[in-house]
């Protein structure tokens, strides 16, 4: 008999079914979330453990000694403890490429918003602007067209790829950011703050790792022009949050989307939340949760148990 636990399900939603992956396990158990005082207890019995974000160090894959396999619903496994899970002999499984028609998908939407103004004329309409305007229309907030601007991606993976491919299709000319401090620029790349310098808009699609915390700083938003939109779909701690407040405030750079902060949920605040200018969007890390992106990536991680399960 082959046992299962899903720890934290809540975060795949209740509108989509778990089917694909409980219909493979004898024994089957899910849980909406999960502290870290309860792991133990619901897992002890477990072959499988299925998880998105709840954190298994090595303390608590050691206390299992039944686990044989952690799958992950999602791309990142940065909360398992790899050296530990290999040491024991515990399989990790996890899922890639489901959410990139999602993700460029949010990331454009933010981007069309910004460049847009949809803010600022929501907010004309709310207060009544147009009503009382003597003109058909309205100008107070000029506009970017996309067309034969420069759209810079930093992170060429199938998000990245993804992305750009929209990017040219609004007649934009993409360019391959390399890695910051990197001693050798790629072929097809270019240094990372010659692309700073270049684009009219920059979007982050790179995990989050040691060599890239913070790495849109204040040096590197003064790189940027200043109509220039910064767009993050990837992980908040790749920017200096007090930093592109700073550049929100002065106009260093004319305006920013995120659906990711530095600490996801923000209980302790964030200086970006508390920004109330009109050129920042924030969005609480939803690029990846379309329905059909959701149900892709329960798919995939049958498919990947299904292996992993027969080996």
């Amino acid at each position: 008999m082959t046992s299962a636990v899903f720890l934290d399900a809540q975060t795949m939603g209740s509108d989509i079914s778990l089917s694909p992956i409980s219909r493979l396990f004898n024994a089957w158990q899910s849980f909406e979330h999960t502290s870290p005082e309860q792991i133990n207890e619901r897992c002890i019995n477990a072959d499988v453990v299925i998880v998105n974000k709840v954190i298994l160090d090595a303390q608590t894959l050691s206390s299992l000694p039944q686990l044989k396999i952690v799958a992950v619903t999602a791309t990142g496994t940065n909360n398992i403890d790899h050296d530990c899970a290999a040491t024991l002999g515990i399989k990790i499984v996890n899922v890639q490429g489901y959410a990139a028609p999602a993700v460029a998908q949010h990331c454009f939407s933010l981007l069309l918003q910004l460049a847009g103004k949809v803010q600022q004329y929501r907010q004309f309409i709310a207060s009544k602007g147009w009503q009382q305007s003597s003109y058909f229309c309205n100008l107070d907030y000029p506009m970017m067209e996309l067309h034969g601007k420069t759209f810079g991606v930093i992170g060429y993976g199938s998000l990245g790829q993804a992305t750009a491919h929209v990017a040219r299709a609004f007649g934009m000319d993409v360019i391959i950011s390399e890695r910051p401090n990197a001693s050798v620029v790629r072929a097809g790349r270019v240094a990372f703050n010659e692309m700073l310098e270049k684009c009219d808009v920059v979007s982050l699609h790179c995990p989050l790792d040691e060599n890239n915390i913070e790495m849109i700083n204040g040096a590197a938003l003064q790189k940027m022009k200043p109509t220039a939109l910064l767009i993050n779909t990837s992980r908040g701690g790749l920017i200096d949050e007090a930093a592109l407040v700073n550049a929100l405030t002065n106009g260093t750079i004319a305006g920013a989307a995120l659906d990711v902060l530095s600490q996801e949920p923000p209980v302790n605040g964030n200086v970006l939340l508390d920004y109330c200018g009109d050129n920042l969007i924030v969005t609480p890390h939803i690029a990846w949760a379309t329905v059909e992106a959701r149900t892709r990536c329960l798919n995939i991680l049958s498919d990947k148990l299904t292996l992993a399960l027969s080996q």
